[in-house]
């Protein structure tokens, strides 16, 4: 190689350097912007929270993280599948018509007196499910299933006129399509949880709140999805319907959503998964569910029952998407 090829391959090279007096300022600024981040967000205080707490582990002094793990530890177990309840406070009390496997027991039951600021013991009948507040979890459970159900059903109801509207090639103006893209907008930009929050004062506590929160936040992602697979389906059919006379609606109905049918359905599998998770939270706000038992059971500091109640919940989603995933291999 000649002294000027070397010359220029050098002058090449110092031309493509990365350490650059502009790209070292640039990273100074992106440490220091991401530090402060950091420390807004309080990472710093996470990462020597959680290193004390793994020095505590192995006996190197004193975590606070550590201790709250091990106290929240001990109260969660034993799990708590039964129901105790005194047999006063249940009304039509039938003794000979008990629930499956509950029987009554005589026990002593210790209730404070504020007038004389004493305790006083007394005996009293209990009525024990061996499995009750296990059934009682597994209903509200399914309430959750149900809510993640219908919030799927009446999300794709509203998401399907808007994704063919929003969609550039099938949309009959193009005010439309900036009015349904606007609306599916708004509707991805408002969180479950707010959602919840306005539909609970307008319908009270209870399960429509949840269903309609869940439909309305959903439905803005799903008609994204229908409106961009209807973008991207292939051409070729569409032209061959609409050279043959065929109107939009015909070639929409049989050259796009054949193609595009496996991909939607896929979409709303999972967004029905997606529901019936975020169902289980909806409930710390009143928006029903297995979520307001959750809250109730925290609020109470019942470690046991928040265990059985967390236990279902995972059980419960695996489930499911060992479910769904064998659905999706058989329509694959």
């Amino acid at each position: 190689m000649s002294t000027q090829q070397s010359a220029r391959s050098w002058e090449q090279w110092e031309l493509h350097r990365t350490v650059t007096p502009r790209n070292i300022l640039v990273l100074m600024m992106a440490f220091v912007l991401l530090s402060w981040s950091a420390h807004n967000t309080e990472m710093d205080r996470a990462l020597v929270e959680t290193s004390q707490a793994a020095l505590s582990v192995i006996g190197i002094g004193e975590s606070p993280v550590l201790d709250g793990a091990i106290r929240f530890g001990k109260q969660a177990f034993p799990l708590q599948i039964s129901e105790r309840t005194p047999v006063n406070r249940l009304e039509n009390f039938d003794r000979d018509n008990l629930p499956w496997l509950a029987t009554v027991e005589v026990a002593e039951e210790r209730n404070y007196d504020a007038l004389t600021d004493t305790w006083q013991v007394e005996k009293a009948e209990f009525l024990v499910e061996p499995l009750g507040y296990l059934s009682r979890v597994l209903l509200r459970m399914w309430e959750t299933i149900e809510m993640g159900f219908w919030g799927t059903v009446i999300s794709a109801m509203i998401a399907l006129p808007l994704g063919i509207l929003s969609s550039r090639n099938y949309t009959p103006h193009k005010l439309v399509y900036t009015l349904a893209r606007v609306w599916l907008s708004f509707h991805r930009a408002m969180p479950e949880l707010i959602v919840a929050l306005f539909l609970v004062l307008m319908y009270g506590f209870g399960t429509i709140a949840g269903v309609l929160a869940l439909a309305i936040h959903t439905s803005g992602v799903l008609g994204k999805f229908f409106a961009d697979e209807i973008e991207n389906a292939p051409p070729g059919p569409q032209l061959a319907l609409k050279a043959s006379g065929a109107s939009a609606v015909k070639v929409l109905r049989f050259a796009v959503i054949p193609h595009v049918l496996p991909a939607w359905i896929a979409y709303v599998q999972y967004i029905f998964e997606r529901n019936i998770r975020t169902a289980t939270v909806l409930g710390i706000v009143g928006a029903g569910g297995i979520g307001m038992e959750l809250k109730g059971r925290w609020d109470l500091f019942d470690y046991g029952h928040v265990t059985t109640i967390l236990l279902v919940i995972f059980i419960t989603v695996v489930t499911l998407e060992v479910i769904s995933q064998k659905l999706r291999n058989k329509t694959m």
